[in-house]
């Protein structure tokens, strides 16, 4: 997909719109863990945390932000792609950004996550370990994911 979709760094003008995505995708995905923070909640992570922890990138379709990453040293913190967009190959372009600035990438996702798990594998990351979900606040199983770039 490239008719009219763009990648481009964020700037804190721009997380209201880019904790507007994570909502809605992280809700359509995870629908039992809907509710567990507030939209004010999500605005305040975006452009608190992230935005001053890490390099977010946006897609955008005719002017729409439709997708975003959020990454840093070592790590892929964010990434989500409104549901009617997934499988056009937006999220595999914002994952070759992160790609791109770093020889080595985790993340986490939840292990019921299984479409999250099937696209982070396609893009060559492994399974490093499986946790009881104790650490992280929904109290989900999870499971870090390692990707390192090719000598």
């Amino acid at each position: 997909m490239s008719n009219g979709l763009t990648l481009r760094k964020l700037a804190l003008v721009d997380m209201e719109a880019a904790s507007n995505v994570f909502r809605t995708a992280f809700d359509a995905r995870l629908p039992w863990l809907a509710g567990l923070h507030k939209p004010e909640e999500d605005r305040t992570f975006w452009s608190g945390y992230l935005f001053s922890n890490c390099a977010i990138w946006g897609a955008v379709l005719q002017g729409e932000l439709i997708g975003v990453i959020a990454f840093r040293e070592g790590w892929i913190d964010q990434l989500h792609i409104l549901p009617q967009m997934q499988g056009r190959g937006i999220g595999s372009r914002l994952v070759d950004i992160a790609k791109a600035s770093h020889a080595r990438l985790d993340l986490w996702t939840f292990q019921k996550n299984a479409g999250a798990r099937r696209f982070y594998e396609n893009q060559g990351f492994e399974v490093v370990r499986e946790t009881d979900g104790a650490d992280n606040e929904e109290h989900e199983l999870d499971i870090l994911y390692s990707w390192r770039r090719c000598a």
